[in-house]
C-alpha cells in the first residue's frame, strides 16, 4: 500500500503554505447557514440520534433517486445505497469483486488505485486520450475484465471529460462482453457549460454509479452513495453492515432537509460553477503568465488542471516547490508521466493563485 501524497503532503504544510494539491472545495462557498439551519432543525427530534437502516435514511434516497430521474436516469430509492462518502461506496464495491480483474484509465485516481491493489484486483490501465479511454485498447482490455472503473466527468487526475459519442461507444462495448462499469461521478455536477450525461444511463442493469455530496455541499458531511440496479446492489448490503453497520444519521437527515428546498439547491450548484469557472480561467491565466512552459488544456468542469513541462521531473520540482511555500501534485502520483502536474484551482483565492504559481516559476528556475 502507498500512502496518498495528498493526505502526506498535509502533515508538512504550515499555514504559510499556498496548496493546489487536494481536490479541496472552496469554503467560503459551503452552504453554512443553511446547513446550520437544517442541523437544528433536525436536532429538535431525539430520535436522530438513534441507530439507522443500512442502506440509508430513505427519505435522503428518494431525493437522490429523484434528482437522477429528473435528469433523465430513471431511478427508485431502492436503487440507493448511502455510504460515508464515495470513497467506501468503491471500497464496499471492491470488496465484493476481491482478487477480480478491473480495466482503469491511465493516469487514474490514487485513492481507487489503492483500494484495487488492497483487494488484490488485477488492473490494466489504459491511457487517456482528449475525448476519453483509447476505445480499441479498452475492448480488447475489458473482454479480459470482470470491471471497468471511470470518470468520464472532469476526470481525476486530468480534468478529461467523454464526448457523448465516446460514452456511447463504450456502452455499447459494454453490452456486448455483458461486463460490469463502476462510474465514479464526484465532479458531475460541476460542469461550467452542458451537464454530461453518465455511460451507467445507457446501463441501468450493468453499473454502479457513484455520487457524493462532498464537492457540492460539504466533505465534513461523508455523504455519497451508490446508485446501482437491485440485483447488484443487495449483495453489497452485508458488506455495508459489517463495516460500520449505516453511515452517520444525524449528517444523512441534515442534508435530506437542506434537500427539501430544490430552488435553494439549485441556485447553490449555479453559484459554485459560475464561481469554479472565473477560478479555472483565472488559474490558466496565470500558468500561461509566469509558468508558459506548462502545457494544459481548459477542463469543462471540475477541480483539475493538468499538464506538463517537458523536460523535467515533477517530484523533484515540487520538493523545491514547497521550500518555496507551494505544493501541487506530481503527474507521477496518479500513474501518469514524470514531467505531467496536477493543479486544484478551486480552493485559493486569486491572490494565492497568482502567488503560488510565482512561487512555482521561481522553483522552475531553481531546477
Amino acid at each position: 500500500m502507498k500512502r496518498s501524497f495528498i493526505r502526506e503532503i498535509l502533515e508538512h504544510t504550515n499555514s504559510n503554505t499556498i496548496s493546489f494539491a487536494g481536490g479541496l472545495p472552496n469554503e467560503s462557498l459551503f452552504p453554512y447557514k443553511e446547513l446550520q439551519t437544517s442541523a437544528y432543525e433536525i436536532l429538535n427530534n431525539p430520535k436522530v440520534l438513534q441507530y439507522s437502516t443500512s442502506t440509508g435514511y430513505k427519505p435522503l434516497k428518494e431525493q437522490i433517486a429523484k434528482i437522477y430521474t429528473e435528469n433523465g436516469f430513471e431511478t427508485k430509492s431502492e436503487n440507493i445505497m448511502i455510504t460515508s462518502g464515495s470513497q467506501q461506496a468503491l471500497d464496499i464495491i471492491c470488496r465484493y469483486y476481491t482478487k477480480e480483474s478491473i480495466t482503469i484509465e491511465s493516469p487514474s485516481y490514487l485513492g481507487a488505485m489503492n483500494l484495487f491493489k488492497l483487494n488484490q484486483m488485477t488492473t490494466n490501465a489504459i491511457e487517456l486520450g482528449s475525448e476519453g479511454i483509447d476505445i480499441l485498447n479498452f475492448e480488447q482490455s475489458l473482454a479480459k475484465s470482470k470491471l471497468a472503473y471511470l470518470i468520464p466527468d472532469f476526470q481525476n487526475p486530468t480534468g478529461t471529460t467523454y464526448s457523448l459519442e465516446h460514452r456511447e461507444k463504450i456502452a455499447k462495448i459494454f453490452q456486448k462482453n455483458k461486463r460490469i462499469l463502476i462510474e465514479d461521478s464526484p465532479y458531475s455536477e460541476l460542469y461550467f457549460n452542458t451537464p454530461p450525461r453518465s455511460i451507467s444511463s445507457f446501463l441501468p442493469k450493468q453499473s454502479f454509479h457513484l455520487g457524493s455530496f462532498s464537492k457540492v455541499l460539504a466533505p465534513a458531511l461523508r455523504i455519497g452513495w451508490i446508485r446501482a440496479d437491485s440485483s447488484l446492489l443487495q449483495p453489497l448490503i452485508a458488506y455495508k453492515e459489517a463495516m460500520d453497520l449505516h453511515t452517520s444519521s444525524i449528517t444523512q437527515q441534515m442534508v435530506s432537509d437542506y434537500l427539501r428546498d430544490e430552488k435553494m439547491f439549485q441556485t447553490h450548484l449555479h453559484k459554485l460553477r459560475k464561481a469554479y469557472k472565473e477560478k479555472m480561467l483565472y488559474f490558466s491565466k496565470i500558468l500561461d503568465a509566469h509558468l508558459p512552459k506548462f502545457s494544459h488544456k481548459k477542463p469543462k468542469g471540475g477541480m483539475f488542471i493538468y499538464g506538463k513541462i517537458e523536460g523535467i521531473n515533477s517530484m523533484e520540482l515540487v520538493q523545491l516547490a514547497m521550500k518555496n511555500g507551494v505544493v501541487f501534485v506530481p503527474g507521477s502520483e496518479f500513474g501518469g508521466a514524470d514531467d505531467e502536474i496536477r493543479f486544484n484551482f478551486t480552493h485559493s483565492t486569486f491572490k494565492e493563485i497568482e502567488e503560488g504559481i510565482k512561487r512555482i516559476a521561481k522553483s522552475l528556475k531553481d531546477y
